[in-house]
């Protein structure tokens, strides 16, 4: 159905309420969006900008002036391989360094 929905243009944000991850594996969502057709980059959007334009909530999902934003880096390049977004190397919030291996 996720890519039938992809395809038709739904607005798809990131996240599931199914209860199928173990705690930390959420990031493999990423990889059934890109397996479902959706490219990459959008799904880095699904879990950013789009779910923050989806819940209604302005000024979020953005790294820009006036945005509230998390940065979470990855080693490797997410376009080229998604499997990346499972190697969190650094995560901020609100200027706070909480993970920095």
């Amino acid at each position: 159905m996720f890519s039938r929905a992809y395809k038709y243009g739904v607005k798809i944000a990131f996240g599931t309420d199914a209860g199928v991850y173990a705690h930390g594996k959420n990031w493999l969502e990423f990889v059934y969006m890109t397996e479902g057709g959706m490219p990459a980059l959008e799904a880095i959007r699904a879990a950013t900008f789009s779910a923050a334009d989806l819940l209604g909530v302005p000024n979020l999902g953005s790294i820009e002036k006036n945005f509230l934003a998390d940065i979470v880096a990855v080693e490797g390049d997410p376009q080229k391989d998604i499997q990346s977004m499972g190697k969190v190397r650094f995560v901020m919030k609100d200027g706070v360094v909480y993970l920095q291996p």
